[in-house]
């Protein structure tokens, strides 16, 4: 396995990179394939913690379970989850120098709460920052796919915020792109299309453009 060589400091660190995408997009396959490949921790939001899990129980409720939340509310929970994550797991990992990839992270915030649920993007990426306690990804890897494919990789609605209704998901790929275009120095939009195999080539090969590292 390859690991990807921390920067140069008097501490070293490891490196996060992250998986951003709408639903169906394969972040979560590739996030595991990428780990793998480069021996990283592997993690998720929400649910790697204990309270994650409980705010995952929450924030996913099956449709048609549970008292509805309100959208402040999700936004909430989803930063009380990065806080203990990042705390917990991400920073202790990153100190020792491991690399982390994580299915999930600010940017899925800004594109579900801000731009899916309406709320103001700005106060919702400003909470997500406070909440990593200031921490960003050095790399974060959108992966795209159409509304078919999408809709063939889910299955279905099973969570409320699959439920929530094909506009809602536009809104969210629209605030997914926007982040990858205004932040394109740490962004990484991959074409999400096609086999397991063939997206996982890709990534490596925007990887290894972006970072200049042999993977």
């Amino acid at each position: 396995m390859t690991q990807l060589p921390s920067p140069v400091t008097d501490t070293p660190r490891g490196r996060l990179i992250v998986f951003e995408g709408g639903e169906g997009s394969g972040k979560s396959t590739q996030a595991k394939l990428l780990a793998e490949r480069i021996d990283a921790l592997l993690t998720r939001q929400p649910g790697a913690t204990e309270l994650g899990a409980r705010i995952r129980s929450i924030v996913l409720a099956e449709v048609g379970e549970g008292e509805p939340l309100c959208d402040r509310a999700e936004a909430l929970l989803m930063a009380a989850d990065r806080a203990q994550h990042v705390e917990t797991v991400i920073e202790p990992a990153l100190q020792s120098g491991r690399d982390v990839v994580c299915d999930r992270f600010i940017g899925s915030s800004v594109a579900y709460q801000g731009y899916g649920r309406g709320l103001d993007v700005d106060i919702v990426r400003s909470i997500s920052g406070w909440a990593s306690g200031g921490l960003w990804p050095n790399v974060t890897i959108l992966l795209t796919v159409s509304e078919e494919t999408a809709a063939i990789r889910t299955g279905g609605a099973r969570d409320r915020i699959e439920a929530a209704g094909a506009d809602f998901h536009r809104r969210v790929l629209s605030g997914f792109l926007e982040q990858a275009g205004d932040e394109d120095d740490w962004w990484i939009q991959v074409d999400g299309e096609g086999s397991v195999e063939e997206v996982h080539e890709r990534v490596l090969d925007a990887l290894r453009e972006m970072l200049g590292v042999d993977l």
